[in-house]
């Protein structure tokens, strides 16, 4: 192998390794204005996109320990690979194809497993981390709240009480 590919698959293992995550995409019919569209959001959500020579992708896949590409890698192909959640740079893939149809999702890996389309695809529906903590910050929060409001109706139900007596009283 020339010294150019061996750097070039170098490269790969390395964002491989980097990353928990990469998602495959076929970028096929795509211009590169989209594409760089695409390269700023994703950069936004902490991922990056890189197109990849396929031959030098598998071998370095198979360095990184990803073995089950079973033929996987055909057409013009990009890896996108980040440090934060899969699910984010599954999100902005999915609205960027809603808007320029032509990007292809083909399959991803999160720890070494595989994900298909429809699972990048369904990581993509789920709600941001942000909303996933304050929803369970809301249910955790709301026993406390009913245990505060019952321990406190008896006192304010004696405070009327006496407040309706002092009343007929005066």
């Amino acid at each position: 192998m020339r010294a150019e590919k061996q750097n070039l698959s170098k490269e790969y293992v390395a964002r491989l390794n980097a990353s928990p995550f990469f998602i495959v995409v076929n970028y096929q019919g795509l211009k590169v204005g989209p594409i760089t569209e695409l390269r700023k959001r994703l950069s936004k959500a902490g991922a990056e996109i890189h197109v990849v020579k396929n031959s030098l992708f598998r071998l370095a896949a198979k360095e990184a320990g990803v073995t089950d590409l079973n033929g996987s890698l055909a057409g013009q192909l990009a890896v996108i690979t980040g440090q934060r959640d899969v699910s984010v740079a599954a999100k902005v893939v999915k609205t960027f194809n809603a808007e320029f149809d032509k990007l292809k999702i083909n399959f991803g890996y999160l720890n070494n497993n595989r994900l298909e389309s429809s699972d990048l695809i369904a990581l993509a529906d789920l709600p941001s981390i942000e909303v996933l903590r304050s929803n369970l910050m809301g249910l955790l929060q709301a026993p406390a709240t009913k245990l505060v409001a019952l321990l406190n109706t008896p006192a304010s139900q004696l405070a009327r009480v006496l407040q309706a007596r002092v009343d007929k009283g005066a």
